[in-house]
């Protein structure tokens, strides 16, 4: 996603020689590849256009809705991947930087995320909620049942309820797994509560190259028949809007057991 400050660009970024300038023609350049190849296989796949916006500060809220706004882009995934203002899953030493400004627990860095998930999600409303506890990445104790906090499981559940009222999809995301993680994202216990509460759940790879397209998609299938999930929804397009423009998406369910992941490729 196209930043608005040099302080927001991660290492990588700042090794390549990238610069705060390149990125939003950067994001233009996408848009309009993603118009043509949506035009180029009409007929044979949907393809649908969006971004995930980065919830760094509360700042960022303008620059995504802007973003959102052209007429192009189809929807926007929420997340939070910043704490302080500092990446919390790129590396431990970040991860450990962002604790510090707190009171160098996990328990009070996990707190400030939620607290930044549930601003993001008043602010913005996306259709699909991103890798919702992202913060268990680099923390302590990845596979903890957050339930074990009382302070942070509130502000969890109050973010779900939030999901549900607003009618967003939360994301069950396979990265976790490649990531090392015992789960997918979001953990059991969340699932367990967001289900009980009403919540649709939707299915992502987080894919940053065609070798993770689909990764680990039958161990979270296991995973959701296990939780109790019977049903994944997933956002389209109506065939007869242009090319270039998005007009309403439709929400569709399917049945969990009637997807084959077979074949698809595991970490395990």
């Amino acid at each position: 996603m196209p930043r608005t400050h040099d302080e927001d660009l991660y290492p990588e970024e700042i090794e390549a020689g990238d610069t705060i300038a390149l990125l939003l023609p950067r994001h233009q350049l996408y848009l309009a590849e993603g118009v043509r190849l949506r035009a180029k296989y009409a007929g044979q796949i949907q393809i649908l256009i969006g971004f995930e916006g980065e919830w760094v500060r509360p700042s960022y809220g303008p620059v995504i809705k802007a973003l959102a706004d052209d007429p192009r882009v189809d929807f926007f995934i929420g997340s939070v991947h910043h704490v302080h203002g500092i990446p919390i899953d790129y590396d431990r030493a970040m991860y450990e930087q962002a604790r510090k400004v707190g009171d160098g627990s996990d328990l009070k860095l996990f707190e400030d995320y939620f607290d930044d998930m549930f601003a993001m999600l008043q602010e913005l409303r996306p259709r699909v909620v991103a890798h919702f506890d992202l913060i268990r990445l680099l923390s302590d104790a990845p596979n903890q049942d957050l339930k074990t906090w009382d302070s942070v499981w509130a502000k969890v559940v109050r973010s779900l309820k939030l999901i549900v009222e607003q009618g967003g999809l939360l994301e069950v995301n396979s990265s976790a797994l490649r990531k090392g993680l015992h789960e997918p994202y979001p953990s059991r216990s969340i699932c367990k509560e967001f289900l009980s509460l009403g919540g649709k759940f939707t299915l992502s790879d987080d894919s940053h190259g065609v070798a993770q397209v689909g990764l680990n998609f039958e161990r979270v299938k296991s995973y959701l028949e296990d939780v109790g999930v019977e049903t994944l929804w997933y956002l389209g397009r109506d065939a007869n809007d242009p090319v270039d423009t998005s007009r309403t998406l439709r929400l569709t369910s399917v049945a969990l057991k009637e997807l084959s992941m077979k074949g698809h490729p595991s970490t395990a």
